[in-house]
């Protein structure tokens, strides 16, 4: 038989992609509440 390698990803990677997309994530969601709110409010 043979034996798997697990291979670890860092949690800074993580962390840094996680904001990578969450960021702009959460700005465009904000923008589009704001301009929303405005044209109902």
């Amino acid at each position: 038989m043979t034996e798997q390698q697990q291979s670890t990803t860092p949690v800074g990677l993580i962390a840094f992609a996680w904001a990578l997309v969450g960021v702009p994530l959460a700005y465009g969601l904000y923008q589009t509440v704001k301009t929303a709110s405005s044209l109902f409010g």
